[in-house]
């Protein structure tokens, strides 16, 4: 079994550590959002930050919308946590988005967490 986008998503995991290293725990997750666009940008890794994607219900769009931390490569989404552990909700959420924008990777990412970072692959 092959690891979906693995190479892309090493080198978005790699940005990320990059930020823990440099801010480690305790801060928002803006902060950390802030600090990964620049690591992103000084990295290569192509992103578009906070994008609202649009929802339906039935075949109607409705007028509320997700807005995701970040889409990577065009390929997989990236939401940041600044919590203590990762719980099912922020799982679902990441589940959510994916559907919604029909991308098969989502990277769950929690700076929050102490003494490391914390991150989950999340594949549809």
């Amino acid at each position: 079994m092959s690891i979906v986008y693995k190479e892309e998503s090493y080198a978005i995991i790699g940005a990320c550590f990059e930020v823990y290293k440099q801010k480690g725990a305790g801060f928002l997750e803006a902060v950390y959002q802030e600090c990964l666009a620049i690591e992103f940008t000084l990295q290569g890794i192509p992103f578009v930050a906070q994008k609202p994607l649009e929802l339906e219900y039935k075949g109607q769009i409705l007028q509320q919308r997700y807005t995701p931390d970040f889409i990577c490569m065009d390929i997989i989404l990236v939401e940041l946590k600044a919590v203590q552990e990762l719980a099912d909700p922020h799982r679902a959420q990441v589940h959510n988005y994916l559907k919604a924008i029909g991308l098969r990777l989502g990277l769950l990412v929690n700076f929050g967490h102490c003494p490391k970072l914390e991150y989950e692959r999340i594949v549809m």
